[in-house]
């Protein structure tokens, strides 16, 4: 299940269901911990009318969700007509406090008076393994607390005009036998239970009657905090002042992020405005305020896989951040970069990927290839970084970052790029390729190693250092030169050369759309060179339109998340939108508008664009959203634009 709604200040992170239910919240990082249960039941929302009960997620409820255009603040209705109730739901991250908050509009439908009852349910695994957690009521100042050790997590509420939730329960959740407290609700009263510890649960409960058409509005707040005592000085904020005061505020903290490129976006259309506005927004809320930048705070891939996606993976990241260095918003990119070189190896190159509390996130590269000692790395993600620190300059013209970046950051990535070379190919030594999957020499990374030298060289004669220059062009040069040996007699830029037991070069034949994305944008060929050409016009019959629903995939029999195993894989935005940016490149800007198209009708309603799609039903899979997605989506239309 996608997350239509992100929310985020840069320390909370909330993802929000299709059923406009809290299914993630991290904490004290934007993508650690996950406090929810990905593999288990979200938080849940239960409504009662005159004995008559419905959790919202149970299917007679017809809900949308969405965001605003330029905050992170949701517009969620829920409509039950069984029931004559109508939810309406907005809710924000506060930008100065870690607290979720969500204001409920509770509509009664029908021509007469009746008292409806809203449950609000909340099940938190601090521990991770859902034990030695305790959850207990708080009389002195009525609110529940969700805690171990030094995160502490205070859930309450009340009503907008006055007045308080009326009852409570707390209690076992998914141990010895037991459900969780939740059910405890379904018959529209709650048994006040004080505390509970181990794995657990807890449910508040909001009563009024309500007149023929009336309404009643809650405010509901989770806060975060190391303490009880720092929770209760939020919670008593929040109890005593108007929550729309709040929300104004978060809004007004989103609009000021986004005013500056203001001008810049009023050359889109109204759709594409949309669009991008949106991804910003994405983008930005993935953003940690300590520089790690996820590639998607979506768990539920969990639920079908080993790991989540919620790291910072040095490639997704500078992706991310590249159409706001073009849009001339840095801060972001420059806390990214500080994040790089915190995490930098002494060596010069950066590892698979990390958490963002900047550890070393897991892998599945071994450190041992046919018996041989290897690097576990992916080095285009070192070039990559390095490329955009160049992209970032050109912008910026920031020379006081580079000459403080250059010897703890610059110097050391390109001199292990301009010697990790094989002396037999004079290409790149094999590392893993950017899909995470090969141990290769692959055309891709060849061509981003060029970019990072070639970068390199211009910081080198900034602050004149010649004798780096020196190498590092020479290094640049002898690989470019050498990029014809990827090139297959069938007239395409191969996926690269593998390394096998037996000899010492194997040739991947597969076509690979980043065999034409990767020299198109980094190797510093002519457009018009053979090479490029030959790989689009292959790219362009063999990856592009291959599935009935369009789009283009990755490469040739792709089978990560193959739902459909007589297709040769699922279509990608990423991909598809690669394909848009060349084709803009060479002025074909009408057939990349089909491209660009395809993937603006990919969007969820809320504008929440997913890595891949099934090639038929077109059901996103994997995760959704994927930054990376929507960050190639505004470079897309930046690139359509001339911006």
């Amino acid at each position: 299940m996608a997350r239509p709604v992100v929310l985020s200040n840069g320390q909370l992170f909330v993802g929000l269901d299709d059923n406009g239910l809290v299914h993630d919240f991290y904490y004290p990082y934007v993508g650690l911990d996950n406090l929810t249960n990905a593999r288990s039941v979200p938080h849940k929302i239960g409504i009662w009318v005159n004995g008559e009960f419905s959790w919202v997620d149970d299917g007679s409820w017809d809900i949308k969700t969405d965001f605003e255009d330029r905050a992170l603040i949701s517009h969620i209705t829920m409509t039950c007509d069984k029931l004559g109730v109508s939810l309406e739901f907005r809710d924000f991250v506060d930008q100065e406090y870690t607290a979720l908050v969500r204001r409920i509009k509770v509509k009664n439908l029908y021509t007469k008076e009746r008292e409806i009852r809203i449950f609000m349910h909340q099940v938190f695994e601090i521990s991770r393994r859902g034990r030695a957690d305790t959850v207990l009521y708080v009389p002195d100042d009525h609110y529940i607390l969700d805690y171990k050790g030094r995160c502490c997590l205070l859930i309450a509420g009340k009503f907008v005009d006055s007045g308080n939730y009326d009852q409570y329960a707390v209690g076992s959740f998914e141990i010895e036998g037991k459900e969780g407290t939740f059910r405890d609700a379904e018959d529209g009263e709650l048994s006040n239970n004080a505390v509970e510890h181990g794995g657990v649960d807890s449910v508040i409960r909001f009563a009024r009657r309500l007149g023929a058409g009336s309404s009643y509005e809650v405010d509901y707040w989770v806060v975060a905090a190391e303490s009880q005592y720092d929770a209760q000085l939020v919670h008593t904020y929040l109890k005593h002042y108007d929550i729309s005061e709040r929300e104004e505020s978060v809004r007004i903290s989103w609009h000021e992020w986004i005013t500056p490129v203001t001008e810049k976006l009023g050359m889109f259309s109204a759709e594409h405005h949309q669009a991008v506005t949106k991804s910003l927004l994405v983008i930005k809320a993935h953003c940690d305020s300590r520089g790690s930048i996820l590639a998607s705070g979506d768990s539920s891939i969990f639920n079908y896989g080993r790991d989540y996606y919620c790291y910072c993976w040095p490639r997704d990241a500078a992706y991310a951040i590249w159409p706001l260095i073009r849009l001339g918003m840095y801060s972001e990119a420059k806390g990214f970069f500080n994040f790089a070189r915190d995490t930098l190896h002494n060596e010069g190159y950066m590892m698979h990927k990390y958490q963002p509390d900047r550890a070393i996130g897991s892998t599945w590269h071994p450190l041992v290839h046919n018996r041989i000692k290897e690097l576990a790395i992916q080095e285009d993600e070192t070039a990559g970084v390095l490329f955009m620190l160049g992209e970032y300059y050109k912008a910026s013209k920031d020379e006081a970052l580079i000459r403080d970046f250059y010897d703890s950051f610059i110097a050391p990535c390109a001199h292990f790029i301009a010697n990790y070379i094989d002396p037999n190919t004079e290409l790149p030594h094999a590392s893993y390729d950017l899909w995470e999957e090969k141990f290769m020499t692959s055309t891709y990374t060849a061509s981003t190693v060029i970019a990072g030298l070639d970068t390199a060289v211009i910081f080198a004669k900034l602050i004149e250092h010649d004798d780096d220059a020196i190498i590092w062009k020479k290094s640049a040069d002898n690989i470019r030169s050498n990029l014809y040996k990827l090139f297959h007699p069938d007239g395409y830029l191969r996926k690269g050369f593998l390394y096998g037991k037996d000899a010492p070069l194997i040739n991947d034949d597969v076509l690979d759309i980043s065999s034409l994305y990767g020299p198109y944008m980094y190797s510093g060929l002519p457009l018009d060179d053979p090479m490029i050409v030959k790989t689009a016009e292959q790219v362009k019959t063999r990856l592009a339109g291959v599935t009935p629903i369009g789009g283009v995939i990755r490469y040739e029999n792709d089978n990560y998340f193959l739902s459909k195993n007589k297709y040769a894989g699922n279509p990608w935005v990423v991909c598809t939108l690669w394909f848009a940016q060349y084709l803009i490149a060479v002025n074909q800007k009408d057939q990349a508008m089909k491209y660009i198209q395809w993937s603006l009708d990919r969007q969820l309603p809320s504008g929440i664009i997913a890595e891949q799609f099934d090639p038929e039903t077109a059901q996103p899979l994997s995760v959704a959203p994927l930054v990376w997605s929507h960050a190639e989506l505004i470079n897309t239309l930046l690139d359509y634009y001339g911006i």
